[in-house]
């Protein structure tokens, strides 16, 4: 048990920063590797490649994300399990997982490359660029497999406390596929459908680094008195994981919405609005790496039904999260200007960035504290509040945006952002005081019985 860390024993804080910190490293490596990606693409095959694999960010958004949360919400089963010590049942959910896994595949592959063209052409999707599109679209759906064989297994080694191997295979696949986007854009010129293969391959690498720490986890090989899976168990995990996509998927089309409210506005804001979400996803990034932190460290915790040690996991996830505001929060008031002149020449994008990154580098601690608030709640296998708020979201953020953007102009982009973080964050932070006392007080309840017995 050594090759993973066990957030039931020892110093929370110790425990969950020796998880937090490679899992930081993972998510900045993966902004810094979107950043370079979209540098080859733009200098090595122009401006409409450039625009056709961006086109496809929102519906790549819309599926893979589906995928990521049903993966995320399976693993907090392996987390519960691995924190109750039960290993048999730990190993028939990772059978039921890898079943439900191949099946949803197949599903999301069919229906992705069927409808792409379709969905293209209702996004308005320009002439000009829409063959790429498909180019790009089909080879990346295609190889959907990869992506949810990546995340697959690096949920579960994260679910048992492991944010080391996938640390590993993000640096070997990120330098891969900038290497594989380098010599076939600049030497074999294959244009986008090269973009998109180099992706897929540096995903199937990725997946296979960790399935070999998977398997070198002696707890995890099979034995003969291990039972198949029931049907109970496998609804168990839809249970968990559809609520968490679905929310994944509901974000996405709230991001969509405000997307096209934006573009009515003309492309110098759509360019600023490119550059400020850039910022946003990037300076979020240790507060959702502590989120997923305290995902992983309440499943744990759930399971071996340690309450106190919850407690005390959840004030050291906020307080990264509040180190997270202060610094990074500050840059985006202090500094909006700067910011935007790194990633835009006109200053006419320039002074609409710097609208948008003051309201929300002063109330980004909303969304800091979401990641925690809601990332607690999924670890106790409570995905139904997340999921709502999920929805309170998009009806916030598009509800802000159409009733704001024509008084207010881009600030309304800020606002509606501002507004969807607040009402999220208020659900999660109630389901969580809800949950944390119903389910520790069920506990107290029953040790009482069994002394009085």
């Amino acid at each position: 048990m050594e090759q993973t860390i066990d957030f039931t024993r020892g110093r929370p804080s110790r425990a969950i920063l020796r998880f937090f910190f490679p899992m930081l490293a993972t998510g900045m490596l993966q902004q810094f590797y979107t950043f370079a990606d979209t540098a080859i693409v733009g200098r090595g095959l122009g401006d409409n490649a450039l625009a056709a694999v961006g086109n496809m960010g929102s519906l790549c958004f819309l599926i893979i994300g589906f995928s990521m949360g049903l993966a995320n919400g399976f693993s907090v089963l392996v987390a519960q399990n691995y924190g109750e010590k039960n290993f048999p049942s730990l190993r028939r959910t990772l059978r039921a997982m890898v079943h439900l896994a191949v099946i949803i595949t197949a599903i999301l592959t069919i229906i992705s490359t069927v409808f792409l063209h379709k969905v293209l052409i209702l996004l308005q999707t320009d002439e000009s660029i829409i063959s790429d599109s498909l180019v790009y679209g089909h080879i990346l759906f295609g190889g959907l497999c990869a992506t949810i064989f990546y995340n697959t297994g690096a949920g579960i080694l994260r679910s048992l406390g492991d944010s080391k191997t996938p640390l590993k295979a993000i640096i070997i696949s990120s330098v891969l596929n900038i290497v594989l986007d380098s010599l076939l854009i600049f030497v074999f010129r294959t244009g986008v459908w090269g973009v998109a293969a180099s992706t897929i391959f540096s995903q199937v690498i990725s997946g296979m680094v960790c399935l070999f720490k998977l398997r070198e986890i002696d707890f995890l090989r099979s034995e003969d008195t291990d039972t198949p899976p029931t049907a109970s168990l496998y609804a168990k995990l839809m249970k968990n994981g559809v609520p968490m996509a679905l929310m994944n998927s509901i974000t996405a089309v709230g991001c969509m919405a405000v997307q096209y409210y934006v573009n009515g506005l003309g492309v110098a804001f759509t360019s600023a609005y490119s550059a400020c979400s850039k910022y946003i996803n990037m300076f979020m990034q240790p507060a959702a790496t502590a989120g997923i932190s305290m995902s992983a460290y309440t499943g744990q915790n759930y399971g071996a039904r340690r309450f106190d040690r919850i407690s005390e996991g959840l004030k050291v996830c906020l307080g990264i999260a509040l180190v997270s505001y202060l610094l990074l929060g500050s840059i985006m008031v202090i500094f909006p200007h700067q910011l935007a002149s790194l990633l835009l020449t006109g200053e006419e994008q320039i002074s609409y960035a710097a609208q948008f990154l003051p309201i929300c580098g002063a109330m980004i601690f909303a969304v800091d504290m979401l990641f925690v608030y809601r990332n607690a709640v999924q670890g106790m296998g409570f995905p139904l509040v997340p999921m709502i708020s999920g929805i309170a979201e998009m009806i916030l953020r598009i509800g802000a945006i159409s009733l704001l953007i024509g008084r207010i102009g881009f600030r309304a982009t800020a606002l509606a952002e501002v507004c969807a973080w607040t009402g999220a964050l208020l659900l999660n932070f109630i389901a969580y005081k809800v949950t944390f006392a119903r389910e520790s007080g069920q506990l107290t309840n029953r040790k009482k019985r069994e002394i009085a017995a």
